[in-house]
């Protein structure tokens, strides 16, 4: 694999910056568990919880499909945007409550990338049991 590590990698330190933002929210609020009711906290919580709900599973879509030996510009196609989509939602949530189009376009990124993946590995899957029938 050449192609997922490095998108595995940008995104892994995406996340510790979302990682940082909740840390210092939570010195910064002195909240030590959930939001405490704080909007600004809420947010910087759930820019990073929904970073752990998506990015996963869309990176193993990619892995697999690197690993059945999918177009190199597809890949990069489908990281790329991940990545994009995952620092615009990141930015829009976790750093400012007034970044609506940000937050608007990383999801959807992040969901169009999901959706490819995963018609993607169904179809190598359906493709390789038809080879082996």
């Amino acid at each position: 694999m050449i192609v997922t590590p490095l998108y595995a990698g940008l995104l892994g330190l995406w996340f510790l910056v979302l990682s940082v933002r909740v840390v210092q929210g939570r010195g910064k609020f002195q909240i030590h568990l959930g939001d405490g009711g704080n909007a600004e906290m809420a947010r910087r919580v759930r820019g990073h919880a929904n970073f752990a709900e998506y990015v996963p599973l869309t990176l193993l879509l990619i892995a697999i499909l690197e690993l059945s030996h999918f177009s190199i510009y597809v890949l990069h196609a489908l990281g790329a945007a991940l990545l994009v989509g995952r620092v615009l939602h990141g930015i829009a949530l976790s750093f400012t409550a007034q970044f609506k189009l940000g937050r608007m376009l990383g999801i959807l990124l992040s969901f169009i990338v999901l959706l490819i993946a995963a018609a993607l590995c169904v179809w190598q899957g359906m493709r390789a049991a038809s080879l082996l029938a």
